[in-house]
This record gives structure tokens, C-alpha cells and sequence, in this order.
């Protein structure tokens, strides 16, 4: 028992001293966000996760279908679901990197058999070590060094996940507009095919009475065709975003249907002007941040390579050449000391492994002040082109009103025989253009809204206009 007593006081020892070199110098250099050209130093590398909304983009679009496909994508999109597991390993890689914070404890048995000579006669030892306890203190900082570099590579894997979720749902988004866009279009086509047909039958009776020509019949042919050549591509295109969709989905294309809308979803009001500080709430830059954060720690951990290593070490057991009274006082056996060891000479391995992890610094370093600029360009494009686009789409739409005007002129004179058929022809393909380019215009503007609520994270301050009609 009083061994025992002896092996319990060398624990003690060993916390004991483990305690006083806590406050041992770290060579990890003092952290700093790094600063941008265009915004100087942000104010909290983690500020994303204050102001986060979902990360589901849509949520200012207001579409019942669109927010029942998020959540279908929410829950069986299989690129989330690998962006999760990459985040559970880097909670498994933390959980490794602090396990050297604590000490080991390690139990053994062993039998051996052995003789000193040829002629001296064979005896065997046994031996139970029934705790051997070693902790690495951790001097410079190369463990703790370790465990902070996982730590921030945990964040910015959690941001990466988020990253990937912003863009998901933005990509659903996008896609849902582009199908609904064609849809609208569809629908525009077949409105235009029953013109055209009652265009031909028209203008093929005309011809029978002897005032219009076997010309204007090929015209009017010509021209219903064209039309129904066009709605059969845009079915086509149509099959293909909601297959998209479905995949986005994960789900199988057979279980998978929209409702028919045939028009565009509303779009939500934009602000004139927004502060450069609300790329902040980017999970992607807040993604970067961390990475330059794990490469500074771990550049600490290579510059603690450099110096010694000291392990405190702990054994007690038994040991005897008799199994049976093994366990007894007279067998018992026990040490405790320090280890300090110090690689004298290793190649320039430490010195390549320091400058591998400076440049790895720098290189994420780039990375995320690249990440802040592109950011900021993107904001600004997509802020720019929504209210450009929201204009484009008011003149679209008077050019659209006057060529419905005038196909309307041109019909009726036509009917009164002073036009030939050939003015109603281009008025009816103005029309049709006029008003495609303007349901253009509509789907550019969603795509420009859509990505400027993906550049801010889902969400947009107050609006200060609304979206004129």
C-alpha cells in the first residue's frame, strides 16, 4: 500500500508540474484578420454566424412551389449531405488533436522465457505494468498549437458547409426561374400559334375570294410553323430544368413534377445603395478567414518543432518469476521521471516543413483577400445590373405595348385590303419579339436579384423604393 501511496503522489507530480508549465511560451505568432484594399480589417472574423439568416436565398422571393422545392433540397441533396460529412471530419480531427492535451494511460502483461548461456538454466519472469501514464507538457505551444489550428479548421469547414448551402439554394433558385421563364414563353407561343392559325385560315379564305395571293398563304404557313418549331424546342429545355431540378431535389425524375405557372415569380424590391460591409455576412470570406487562422497556428507548430520535448512518464505494475504470487508487495515495481528530448540533426526537415507552412500562410492569406475583393465586384455588378435591368424592362415593356398596337393597325388594314399580308407578317414577328425580349429582361432581373441576395447571405436591409410595375 505504500508503494501504491508512492505511485499516487508521482501522479500528483506529474499534474502538478504539468500546471506550472501551462503558461509556457507559444511560438505561435499573434493573429490578425488580414486587411483588404477596399475595406481595411473587418470587425469580427465570425461575424457571418451573428447576422445569418438560413442560407436558403429565396426567402425574399415570394413563391409557395419555390419554398417547398428548398426544403425537398434542404433535406435529399446529396452534395449537402457530403459537405456535412467533410464537416464531421474535421470534428473528428479536433477531437484527435486534443486528445495529447491529457496524459495516456496505457496497461500491460507480459511472460518471458530466457537463460543467460548455453549452460545456465532457463527461467521465465512475469510482469503486469498496471498503469503507464506518459503527458507531453507542452512547452512551446506545438500540442495547443495543434489543437487551435483544428479549432479554426473546424469553423471553416462549418462556413464551407454554409457556403455550400448559400449556393445550392441559389442554384435551385436560378434554375426554378429559368424554368418558369420558359414556361412563360411556352405560354407565348401558343398564344401566338392560335393567332397565326386564325391569321391563316384568314388570309387562305381571303385567297379563295381572289384578294390575297398563294403568297401570302406561304407566308402565313411559314410563319405558324416557325412558331410551333419553337414551343417544341422550349418543351424540350423545359423536360430539361425541371430534370435539373429534380436532381437538385435528390430525387428520381419519375417522382418528381411542378405545377404549371407560365409566368415569372414576382421580384422582390432592391435597394439604391449597400455598405461594402455586407460581403461580411458571406459564409464563403468567413470560410477563408478561418483558413488563414489555421495556417498562422500552424505555423506555430512548426516553429515549435525547434525546441526540446519534454514527456513526463509514470509505470507501476508488478513483476516476478512466479505467476501465482505476482500481485504482491515483494513484486512491486514503479518509476517516475522526465524525459527531455531534442532532435540534434534531421536533414533540414524542420526547416522545410516552417517554410512550407509560411507559404501555405501566405497563400491562404491571397486566397482571402481575393475572396473579399471578388466579393465586393460581385455585389456591386449584380446591385448595378438589377436596377439596370428594372429599367431595361420598363422601356421593354412600352416598345411591347406599341407593337401590339401596331399589329392590331396592321390587321385591320389588312382586312380592308389597303396593307398586303407581308405588313402583318413583321408586325406579328415584332409583337412576338418585342415581348420575348421583355420576358427576358423580367428573367435577367431575377438572375441579378438572385445572386445579389446569394453575394449577401440571403438577406438585404430595409428597402428604401419599391419595384415599380
Amino acid at each position: 500500500m505504500k508503494h501504491a501511496a508512492c505511485f499516487l503522489c508521482g501522479i500528483r507530480f506529474i499534474l502538478m508540474a504539468a500546471l506550472c508549465w501551462i503558461s509556457a511560451c507559444s511560438q505561435t505568432p499573434v493573429y490578425q484578420t488580414p486587411s483588404t484594399p477596399a475595406t481595411g480589417e473587418f470587425k469580427s472574423a465570425l461575424v457571418w454566424k451573428q447576422t445569418q439568416t438560413d442560407a436558403d436565398t429565396p426567402k425574399l422571393i415570394n413563391d409557395e412551389t419555390l419554398n417547398a422545392l428548398q426544403q425537398q433540397v434542404k433535406v435529399n441533396n446529396q452534395s449537402l449531405k457530403a459537405n456535412a460529412a467533410q464537416l464531421k471530419v474535421a470534428q473528428a480531427a479536433l477531437q484527435a488533436a486534443r486528445a495529447p492535451l491529457l496524459p495516456s494511460l496505457t496497461i500491460n502483461a507480459a511472460a518471458n522465457r530466457s537463460a543467460n548461456s548455453f549452460n545456465s538454466p532457463r527461467g521465465t519472469s512475469y510482469s503486469f505494468n498496471g498503469a503507464a501514464a506518459n503527458w507531453e507538457i507542452d512547452l512551446w505551444g506545438r500540442v495547443s498549437g495543434q489543437v487551435d489550428a483544428a479549432q479554426a479548421n473546424l469553423q471553416a469547414s462549418e462556413f464551407t458547409l454554409a457556403a455550400a448551402k448559400l449556393s445550392v439554394h441559389a442554384t435551385v433558385v436560378q434554375t426554378y426561374f429559368a424554368f418558369r421563364f420558359t414556361e412563360a414563353q411556352i405560354a407565348l407561343l401558343e398564344r401566338s400559334v392560335q393567332a397565326y392559325e386564325k391569321s391563316l385560315e384568314l388570309t387562305h379564305n381571303r385567297h379563295q375570294s381572289g384578294v390575297a395571293t398563294l403568297a401570302d398563304v406561304a407566308q402565313a404557313v411559314a410563319q405558324l410553323k416557325t412558331a410551333e418549331s419553337q414551343t417544341l424546342a422550349l418543351r424540350t429545355q423545359s423536360t430539361q430544368l425541371e430534370n435539373a431540378l429534380a436532381g437538385l431535389a435528390g430525387k428520381a425524375m419519375a417522382d418528381f413534377s411542378l405545377t404549371q405557372a407560365a409566368k415569372l415569380p414576382e421580384i422582390p424590391a432592391v435597394p439604391t445603395l449597400l455598405q461594402s460591409t455586407w460581403v461580411e455576412r458571406r459564409p464563403d470570406i468567413a470560410a477563408a478567414e478561418r483558413q488563414v487562422a489555421a495556417a498562422n497556428h500552424q505555423l506555430g507548430v512548426t516553429r515549435a518543432a525547434f525546441f526540446p520535448t519534454l514527456t513526463l512518464s509514470a509505470t507501476g505494475g508488478y513483476r516476478g518469476p512466479s505467476l501465482g504470487d505476482l500481485i504482491a508487495a515483494p513484486n512491486q515495481v514503479w518509476s517516475i521521471g522526465p524525459l527531455l528530448s531534442y532532435a540534434a540533426f534531421d536533414n533540414g526537415v524542420r526547416r522545410a516543413a516552417n517554410a512550407q507552412a509560411l507559404a501555405n500562410l501566405e497563400l491562404v492569406t491571397a486566397n482571402y483577400r481575393q475572396t473579399v475583393l471578388t466579393s465586393l465586384q460581385e455585389l456591386e455588378d449584380n446591385l448595378v445590373a438589377a436596377h439596370h435591368l428594372r429599367e431595361q424592362a420598363l422601356l421593354q415593356w412600352q416598345a411591347k405595348t406599341a407593337s401590339e398596337e401596331v399589329l392590331r393597325i396592321s390587321t385591320n388594314q389588312y382586312k380592308a385590303g389597303t396593307v398586303s399580308y407581308l405588313n402583318v407578317v413583321l408586325a406579328q414577328t415584332n409583337a412576338l419579339n418585342a415581348e420575348l425580349a421583355w420576358l427576358n429582361l423580367k428573367n435577367l432581373q431575377l438572375a441579378a436579384t438572385n445572386t445579389l441576395l446569394k453575394n449577401t447571405a440571403g438577406a438585404l436591409p430595409p428597402q428604401n423604393e419599391a419595384e415599380p410595375k
